[in-house]
């Protein structure tokens, strides 16, 4: 099964804290997902109602659907306890944060979860000062045997 990830989350985002959420998807999304059509870098998830959304998602329409197929960019439910969202809500507005997911996969009993962290946008500086540790990193695993 095909694990869809945001590459661009560790590059422009700090990390803070993740968690693990069920997704509600029609059927034809499940087996483009399974296919590995789908995209979460631009995605991001509000909390209205004291309800978690995924927005901006694309999930490309199956090949082998029907008339009936989904729409590829429409906001989709993430399946989380309510004390849970509260949590992730509070800390976003106190410390300005941004919530974003990191992966969609598929758990050993075949349902698809996806992995949201609460983040904090990285610098420009920042990111140059990742990108210097990793080529240090980089440079002393080649000479080390």
């Amino acid at each position: 099964m095909m694990a869809i990830k945001n590459k661009k989350a560790t590059r422009d985002y700090e990390i803070l804290e993740e968690i693990e959420a069920g997704i509600e998807l029609q059927g034809s999304e499940v087996k483009s997902i399974a296919e590995g059509a789908a995209s979460i870098g631009e995605a991001f998830i509000v909390v209205k109602k004291g309800e978690a959304w995924l927005l901006k998602s694309y999930i490309a329409p199956y090949e082998k659907g029907t008339h009936s197929n989904h729409d590829p960019y429409r906001k989709r439910r993430l399946l989380l306890h309510k004390r849970e969202i509260r949590n992730f809500e509070r800390e976003r507005e106190i410390k300005k944060l941004t919530i974003i997911p990191l992966k969609l996969y598929f758990n050993n009993k075949g349902k698809v979860k996806a992995l949201i962290a609460l983040a904090r946008g990285k610098k420009k500086y920042d990111k140059r000062e990742d990108l210097k540790n990793k080529d240090a990193e980089r440079e002393i695993k080649k000479f080390k045997p």
